[in-house]
């Protein structure tokens, strides 16, 4: 295994720890969170506006920005410190682990290669049996998984 492989490997194993942490299934609250946290300490959107220097419309503001996913997230950050607490980032797969997301490609682009050539056969009069096409879709998908080329993630 290269040190590239060995990488790519460490990373994908963090990404789907975070999948599967609690923290990774998290729903935002309806208000967002930085309201339902400022609301669940107690804490008054003109007190928030004080520790952070801001006025009490621009918490509002920022409350506003979160739920239409134009807040920043200095500004995410900003506000979790001035509460206390801290951001947690992360992008995780929405289903499954991250092989998930890559077995997902790879059966997209096996499917299109084998039904290119299926397509030609069928006019040569060799077309492949559905097991035969299946199987051959799944050998590619395991080829594709193991080496796959520069253009994998292109449409």
């Amino acid at each position: 295994m290269s040190v590239r492989d060995i990488a790519k490997r460490q990373m994908i194993n963090r990404v789907n720890e975070t999948a599967e942490n609690p923290v990774g299934r998290l729903m935002v609250p309806r208000g967002g969170w930085i309201a339902f946290v400022r609301k669940a300490l107690g804490m008054s959107g003109a007190q928030l506006g004080r520790r952070l220097s801001l006025s009490r419309s621009r918490i509002s503001q920022a409350e506003k920005a979160e739920l239409t996913g134009r807040v920043t997230l200095r500004a995410m950050e900003d506000m979790a410190e001035a509460m206390g607490c801290k951001l947690v980032y992360a992008i995780v797969p929405a289903t499954g682990i991250l092989e998930d997301v890559i077995e997902a490609q790879a059966r997209k682009k096996a499917s299109q290669i084998v039904k290119r050539a299926s397509t030609h056969m069928a006019l040569e009069k060799q077309a492949l049996t559905n097991e035969k096409t299946s199987a051959e879709v799944d050998r590619l998908v395991n080829e594709l998984m193991r080496a796959p080329p520069s253009n994998f993630w292109d449409n």
